[in-house]
C-alpha cells in the first residue's frame, strides 16, 4: 500500500520541534530505497519495520529480518488496523548490537484492540553488496 510522501509517517517520529515527520523524510526512504539507504540505527530500523507492517510490505520485513531467524514468508491478517507506536527505550549494547523496547497497538478484524509490547534485539552486519545494515533478530514479549 503506497503512501503519499507528505503523509505523516506511521511510526510517529517527530522532529525536534515536535512536528510529525512525513513518510518520505522518515521511514519511506528506507522502505522505498532499501538497496541504497539502510536504516542508520536499530531504532530507525524498528520504526521502519512498524511502518512496513502498516503498509503491508512483506518484502522489506523479510529483507530486514536476520537470516538466522527469518521466516520463509509473511502473511498479513486482513482487516488489521495499526493504531500507533511508542518507543520506550533504545539501548546500544555495543557497536553492532542494540535493543529497542516498544509498544505497538493494533485493532483486528473482530474489532478487538491489542498491544504488542516487546524488547527487540538487533544486530549490525554486512549484507548484500557489503553494505553495513541493522537486522532484526528476535524479541521478548513483555
Amino acid at each position: 500500500m503506497p503512501r503519499p510522501s507528505s503523509d505523516p509517517c506511521p511510526c510517529g517520529r517527530r522532529d525536534p520541534r515536535g512536528t510529525a515527520l512525513g513518510y518520505a523524510a522518515c521511514c519511506g526512504r528506507y522502505l522505498d530505497d532499501f538497496g541504497r539507504t539502510p536504516a542508520p540505527d536499530a531504532e530507525s530500523l524498528m520504526r521502519s519495520r512498524y511502518t512496513a507492517f502498516v503498509c503491508e510490505r512483506a518484502d522489506y520485513l523479510l529483507a530486514t529480518w536476520h537470516l538466522s531467524k527469518r521466516p520463509e514468508r509473511l502473511d498479513f491478517e486482513a482487516g488489521t488496523r495499526w493504531l500507533g507506536l511508542e518507543v520506550r527505550t533504545h539501548r546500544a549494547v555495543d557497536a553492532d548490537h542494540a535493543e529497542v523496547e516498544f509498544v505497538a497497538r493494533q485493532r483486528g478484524r473482530s474489532g478487538a484492540a491489542t498491544r504488542l509490547h516487546e524488547r527487540s534485539r538487533f544486530v549490525r552486519e554486512a549484507g548484500e553488496g557489503g553494505i553495513l545494515r541493522w537486522y532484526y533478530l528476535d524479541g521478548d514479549l513483555r
